[in-house]
């Protein structure tokens, strides 16, 4: 859900930092990308030994689709394995500003990626942020055009549902990521009173993939909850799948812990200046790794007991920070 942004950071840690685990490698000496490909893979082993066709979806970070980080390059086969699609956000608008084309040199660029990823049968799923009716059109034109799924979000912070249909709207069962013509992108639920009143908004779609968080101001979802969320408004039905970030620790949810607000934790970082609240972290980290897929009472864990059909991967990109 964050935008991509280009950051002059100066990291003096880096040269000097050790990871706070069993494993004393100098944090300069890590292959950062390597890491989030790992960790990626780790939580697909995770979730589909529990719940066989489980959709595993990272959002940007998409040159780890390769084996050098280069669009020619070959294709990292194993991270390809664990997943069963790619998020990628502002591809064709909003990558400067939101309603405002992104620039071909990028949309290009990142097209090279995603295409090695849909070469090798991965769904892609963009989300673009513009909200001119032309513009909005126009994105699902292009997108469908190179055979992506897409979702022109008319507000970034992915608060509402938009006034029209899903584009190619329709009655099918969809069972599987491949199967999904559109998806809404929904995370953040400030305008929804209950539970009852979002459940109630998203039963009246017709999205085939519904994006969604865990939680309602802090309340999870139940698992009757997410079975009810299943079936489209017109008799079709649909894959609810749970966004999770991973590249990020966020102070609003559940694993935060109160002394944290003091004294973090050294697998903490630095906090985010375009989403306050929330924390780039280590995420090579065992404790950190336990938090979201390691232990029994895992984040991953929660987002399986609830019955959601996969989890989207937020700030795959993470290792970008580090390698700055």
């Amino acid at each position: 859900m964050k935008k991509i942004v280009l950051l002059a950071v100066v990291l003096a840690f880096l040269g000097c930092d050790k990871d706070n685990n069993n494993d004393s490698t100098p944090i300069e000496n890590r292959d950062f990308r390597q890491e989030m490909r790992n960790f990626v893979i780790g939580i697909s082993q995770k979730a589909k030994n529990t719940k066989p066709g489980f959709a595993i979806i990272p959002q940007n970070g998409i040159e780890l689709i390769t084996v050098n980080g280069e669009a020619d390059g070959s294709p990292s086969q194993a991270y390809l394995n664990a997943i069963d699609g790619n998020g990628q956000e502002d591809l064709f608008y909003g990558y400067d500003n939101d309603d405002q084309a992104t620039p071909g040199s990028v949309s290009n660029y990142l097209k090279g990626f995603l295409n090695v990823s849909k070469n090798n049968a991965k769904t892609i799923l963009v989300t673009d942020y513009c909200s001119t009716a032309s513009k909005m059109n126009n994105s699902y034109q292009v997108n469908a055009t190179n055979g992506y799924v897409s979702y022109a979000a008319p507000k970034r912070d992915l608060t509402v549902i938009p006034a029209t249909a899903p584009n190619n709207s329709n009655t099918a069962v969809i069972t599987n990521l491949s199967q999904a013509k559109n998806f809404l992108y929904l995370i953040n639920s400030e305008n929804f009173a209950t539970k009852t009143a979002f459940i109630n908004a998203v039963k009246a779609t017709n999205y085939d993939v519904v994006i969604m968080d865990l939680f309602l101001n802090e309340e999870q979802f139940t698992t009757s909850e997410i079975n009810q969320l299943k079936d489209k408004a017109n008799g079709g039905k649909r894959l609810v799948i749970c966004y999770m970030s991973i590249g990020e620790s966020e102070n609003y949810r559940y694993y935060w812990q109160p002394s944290w607000n003091t004294t973090k934790p050294d697998w903490i970082a630095t906090e985010n200046p375009d989403w306050p609240g929330n924390f780039k972290v280590k995420y090579w980290n065992e404790d950190w790794q336990k938090i979201i897929y390691k232990n029994d009472d895992s984040y991953l864990n929660k987002i399986l007991a609830a019955n959601f059909d996969g989890v989207y991967l937020d700030i795959i990109d993470g290792f970008e920070y580090f390698e700055r």
